[in-house]
């Protein structure tokens, strides 16, 4: 992710923007935390599955038909966290239809932002982006798009909700007084957190259970006790499928939808093992590895076992 694309957002700006972030973060917890939105997510994701994801993988089946499942749960995740996060779809399911140019904006925009980091020094692409060469130039006009299409997105939001308010999470911002600048550096970092992290948990996720048949026929039968085979599960039952979340979490640890991560620190610190961090200082942990330490997780850290998650002893 470029620093310039969402200054509101990440971490590494200064004290003040630290502190726009903060209230940001606190007005998303606000609202996730809200029944109604849980339920909304809930209906969306029922509605995505049973009307789109389920019927390509169906007619996949009948006319055998080799799919990209991590493609296909790309599309899925982007077109659920639009949903949910604009209140509109992009159809990115239906196959017959060419991929949107909003998405493929944010594919371009994420290529270009990781190119940065290949480079041999931050030199290079800072000399790029201020002579609007190459990638860098490649890469302003993808973050242009985004913010116009979702910047155009925001007013149409607007005369809608002249008629009437919305659950989906623009409407909830747009209602809590906040700028426009702002919401759309909200929306977008919802938008990109919710598609690529998703969609690469949930390839994962079904590729070990592909080759787990007992692991799978588990977590089906809990679904179906839930649901007795017939009604619908909402948010309150999916809280109860504990052996499914077992599953999530044994597969991300295995796997992790980001393999490393690190922060800037704020002020100086300590850390538990005694290391001092100063202000500004970069801090880099790296999950993939975390997830397979043996000290961690014992001799079989390389095998997914979903019941580990269960174990006392092991986490």
């Amino acid at each position: 992710m470029s620093s310039h694309w969402l200054p509101h957002i990440l971490l590494q700006e200064s004290p003040p923007s630290l502190g726009v972030w903060s209230l940001q973060r606190k007005l998303a917890s606000h609202e996730f935390s809200a029944k109604s939105l849980r339920e909304f997510v809930v209906k969306i994701l029922e509605d995505e599955v049973e009307n789109r994801l389920l019927p390509v993988l169906e007619n996949a089946a009948e006319n055998n038909i080799i799919l990209d499942m991590q493609e296909i749960l790309k599309r899925f995740a982007f077109d659920t966290i639009c949903e949910v996060s604009l209140g509109t779809n992009p159809s990115c399911l239906n196959l017959s239809r060419p991929v949107p140019p909003l998405v493929e904006a944010f594919d371009w925009a994420s290529k270009f932002s990781a190119m940065r980091g290949v480079e041999p020094v931050s030199a290079v692409w800072k000399c790029k982006r201020a002579l609007n060469l190459g990638s860098e130039k490649k890469l302003k006009e993808s973050v242009n798009f985004i913010h116009r299409s979702v910047n155009d997105i925001i007013q149409a939001k607007k005369r809608k909700l002249e008629k009437g308010g919305g659950n989906d999470l623009l409407s909830r911002f747009l209602g809590a007084g906040l700028d426009d600048e702002m919401v759309r550096d909200m929306v977008i970092s919802f938008l990109m957190a919710g598609r690529d992290t998703t969609s690469a948990a949930l390839t994962w996720f079904f590729w070990l259970l592909s080759g787990h048949p007992d692991i799978e026929k588990h977590v089906v039968d809990e679904a179906f006790s839930l649901s007795n085979g017939e009604k619908s599960l909402n948010f309150d039952d999916l809280t109860e499928m504990k052996y499914i979340k077992a599953c999530l979490c044994e597969s991300m640890r295995l796997y992790p939808p980001v393999v490393w991560d690190s922060k800037h620190a704020a002020k100086d610190d300590i850390l538990p093992d005694g290391t001092p961090v100063y202000k500004g200082n970069r801090v880099t942990y790296f999950q993939y590895g975390m997830g397979r330490m043996e000290e961690l997780w014992g001799k079989d850290r390389f095998e997914f076992r979903p019941d580990r998650w269960f174990d006392k002893t092991c986490v």
